[in-house]
């Protein structure tokens, strides 16, 4: 079996026993599509329309839900229409954060009982294995996926090194609900523990920006670091009106696919 990054997604998907991962790596494969665009506005209308209108071009959708200054239930509701309507998942970004009863109860209760409806969400390993236990009584026997944030993208952050290779130990211990990273470049070659890895910092037409983001080409980071999705934002929809935000999130898909291609045949 070769690498696990020359292996196409379908490939993957027939080995992935989880059912987000299974999911997400079946969707990139029949919308030939690796891009996920992160919708980071304030407003339940701008929030639904730029996910209307990127749907077509993207295999996954990472929301803030957290602010949306006029959230209601029903959003959930027209988000999950969405998500049928145009054939992508739902990762909610949540960077849950503390001891596991409280990250239990922050991903299934309250305002936005994200476990109900967000198919992916993520956790910093900081608090060690028990946040994953907390996050996995809820999540798994939903059929949800974790990602541990083994890496950041903005400039000085504290995610390096040992920390880093500890977020991979925590994940290995807990495959069946960890299904990959938030991280720069693959974390392993070993074809036994194929993590999806999820990259933010992606961009085209700018190095960064005035708060320390760091962007990367589709091409670095799928092809050079063997990453598997992209994350964009503002790249796709702080350009302009709808026909430039559709022009600009299939530019991405069309690159970050290539990019894919391009690994696969190497």
């Amino acid at each position: 079996m070769p690498s696990v990054q020359k292996q196409t997604y379908a490939q993957r998907a027939s080995k992935h026993a989880n059912p987000a991962a299974k999911a997400l790596l079946e969707t990139i494969e029949r919308k030939k599509s690796n891009l996920c665009v992160s919708v980071d506005v304030t407003k339940q209308a701008d929030f639904l329309r730029i996910i209307d209108v990127v749907g077509p071009y993207i295999c996954l959708v990472k929301t803030h839900i957290d602010v949306v200054e006029d959230f209601e239930p029903s959003l959930i509701d027209r988000l999950k229409e969405l998500s049928m309507k145009h054939d992508f998942l739902i990762f909610e970004d949540r960077k849950f954060a503390d001891i596991g009863n409280t990250v239990a109860l922050q991903y299934s209760s309250g305002v936005y009982r994200i476990s109900s409806w967000s198919h992916i969400t993520n956790a910093h390993p900081v608090p060690g294995p028990g946040i994953v236990t907390g996050l996995a009584s809820v999540g798994q026997p939903l059929g949800r996926g974790l990602l541990l944030l083994a890496e950041m993208s903005t400039k000085g952050n504290l995610a390096t090194g040992a920390y880093t290779a500890q977020a991979v130990e925590i994940a290995r211990a807990h495959r069946d609900f960890v299904i990959g990273f938030i991280a720069m470049r693959r974390m392993s070659e070993d074809n036994d523990e194929d993590f999806l890895i999820l990259t933010p910092g992606v961009g085209l037409d700018s190095k960064g920006d005035a708060m320390g983001q760091q962007y990367r080409t589709p091409r670095e980071v799928v092809f050079e670091s063997g990453c598997d999705v992209i994350i964009v934002g503002r790249g796709i929809y702080g350009k302009g009106g709808d026909e430039e935000v559709k022009a600009q999130a299939e530019r991405y898909r069309k690159e970050g696919w290539a990019a894919y291609e391009e690994r696969i045949r190497a």
